[in-house]
């Protein structure tokens, strides 16, 4: 089992940056395939970006080349690097451990893009 818990969400304006990180204990972090999710209100969860344990990431369209997702074992850590923000952005964003059959989700961090 693993425990995770993100950090790094806020308030930002239209066209700025954030670094979300989710820092995970009580497993092996390296074997876990790392992603994140959000959820804006009124609206179902979905995938952000992912990261397998080697290293391939998948975007989901509505972020590529602005979001960048990456992990770092040794600190059991993974991030999402989030530039050029848009107000539809605004969602609460989860970070997920998946090995197998077996999900972890963090407690979800808020990010809120207004002006």
């Amino acid at each position: 089992q693993v425990q995770l818990v993100e950090s790094g969400g806020g308030l930002v304006q239209p066209g700025g940056s954030l670094r979300l990180s989710c820092a995970a204990s009580g497993s092996i972090f390296s074997i876990y395939a790392m992603g994140w999710y959000r959820q804006a209100p009124g609206e179902q969860r979905e995938l952000v970006a992912r990261i397998t344990s080697s290293g391939s990431t998948h975007y989901a369209d509505s972020v590529k080349g602005r979001f960048t997702i990456s992990r770092d074992n040794a600190k059991n850590t993974v991030y999402l690097q989030m530039n050029s923000l848009k107000p539809k952005d605004t969602a609460v964003y989860y970070c997920k451990a998946t090995y197998g059959t077996s999900g972890y989700w963090g407690q979800g961090t808020q990010v809120n893009v207004t002006s």
